[in-house]
Order: C-alpha cells, then structure tokens, then sequence
C-alpha cells in the first residue's frame, strides 16, 4: 500500500485594511476550510501590508516551503493594488497586459466602462494562468505553485470551485469534536495521556463560552476515521470516570 502524500500550503493575506482593523479577515477561515477538504493542510498564515518588497521577500520563503501558497487582497484597480507587479518580480518575470484576460474583462464591460483603472486588473506576471472569476468578471491568476485571488470574500469564495483540478491534495483531514463542561485545566493530564497514545491524530483543545455555558472543545483531527473513533473512545473513558458532562453546541 502506498503512503498518503502530506500536501501543504500557506496563505498569504496582503491588505493594510486587515493590519488596521478596518476590515475583519474572514478569508483565511474560507481558504484553510475549503484546503482541508481536498486534503490540504494549512501550515502557516501571514498577513502582511501593500509593500512590495515585503509581499517580493515574504512570496519568495512560503514558495519554496509550501506545495501550494494562496494569496489574497491586492489585485483590483486602485493604486495600492500590487500584488501582480509583486509577484512578477518574486518570479523575475515580465508584468504584461494578459490578452486572454482583456478579452474577458472587455466582454464584460458596457463599451466605454472597461477604463484605464479597470484594465489595471489585468496586468498579470508574463504566461499567468488565469483563475476565473464567476461573480465579478475581474480574473484571478496562479504562476507555478502561487495562486492570486481578490481580497472580497464572496468574490474569493466564489473562484474556489475553478481551482479543484488545479490543485492535488492528499486524503481529506477528517475532524470529530467533543464538547464538555469544564475548564482545560481539570482535563489537560488526561489529554496529555491520550495525545501521547496517539501520536498520528492531532488533538487540540479550545475554550468557549456559548448561550451562558462556559466549557471546553476538544477537536480531533486525522486522515483516518478509524484513529479518530479510537481516540474519542479514550477521551470519553477519561471524560466518565471524572463525571464531566458532555455538552450539545
């Protein structure tokens, strides 16, 4: 039987907007979702500002570290909008005028609308892949393992499903959640034990407080459902021999 292949990506958030507050990142939560699924595994999230040399430096490391990097923000048509010329010099190739792209963005305008601003949107690293766009017309592009996408939300989520053949992911990562009515401290021994009985699941604890209940989630994740079933067995063991209780959320 062969190995599972470990696939893994990061996301590259690019917006001064995120950094200042001004604008909440749901995208992030989108991307890793949507990654997780086809069996992708998110290893690390930067958001950075619109500075060129720091997208050129930060696009550079997470490429050569990752299968995948997928960014998002910073390719419309205003002047802080410089992800494309970004990427063209991460990859030392020609920024250009994508006649594909033009093509589609010229449809799509009403004669006299597709203006110097809007055909901004379309200046993409020489031989860029386009990324279509089903809600807005503006495409995004992917160069090797770098995929470019829009930072509005409903926009980047909507392009997601044209990415499925573009991407090979490993076995989808399966999650199983428990949720009790505790504090980490009372169950963090117990955990410990199961966690080093399990060395192949990833274990992860997380406090809430919902509709006046204060407890604790515990989220098991694993390629494997059977490994999954066998940890949340241990885990429930722990969780009756302490007479926690286990709550519906």
């Amino acid at each position: 039987m062969t190995k599972n292949i470990k696939v893994n990506a990061a996301i590259l958030i690019i917006g001064n907007e995120i950094l200042s507050g001004r604008t909440q990142d749901t995208n992030t939560s989108t991307l890793a979702t949507w990654l997780n699924s086809i069996g992708v595994k998110v290893q690390e999230v930067r958001v950075i500002p619109d500075i060129e040399k720091t997208i050129v430096e930060t696009l550079n490391v997470l490429r050569k570290e990752n299968d995948y990097v997928f960014t998002t923000g910073g390719i419309g048509p205003t002047h802080d909008d410089i992800t494309a010329e970004s990427v063209s010099k991460a990859f030392g190739l020609k920024y250009e005028i994508h006649k594909e792209g033009y093509k589609i963005l010229e449809a799509y305008y009403k004669p006299g609308e597709f203006n110097e601003g809007r055909q901004k949107m379309i200046w993409m690293p020489e031989n860029a892949e386009l990324i279509l766009n089903p809600t807005s017309g503006a495409p995004g592009f992917s160069v090797e393992n770098v995929f470019c996408l829009p930072g509005v939300p409903s926009i980047m989520k909507s392009m997601l499903g044209g990415l499925k053949n573009k991407i090979v992911g490993g076995k989808p990562i399966l999650s199983h959640t428990i949720s009790l009515k505790t504090v980490e401290s009372e169950i963090a021994n117990s955990l410990t034990e199961v966690q080093n009985k399990n060395k192949e699941v990833e274990i992860g604890s997380y406090p809430f407080f919902h509709a006046g209940k204060l407890g604790v989630s515990i989220v098991i994740r694993s390629e494997d459902q059977s490994k999954i079933d066998e940890c949340s067995s241990q885990i429930l063991r722990f969780v009756n021999e302490k007479n926690i209780e286990v709550v519906d959320r």
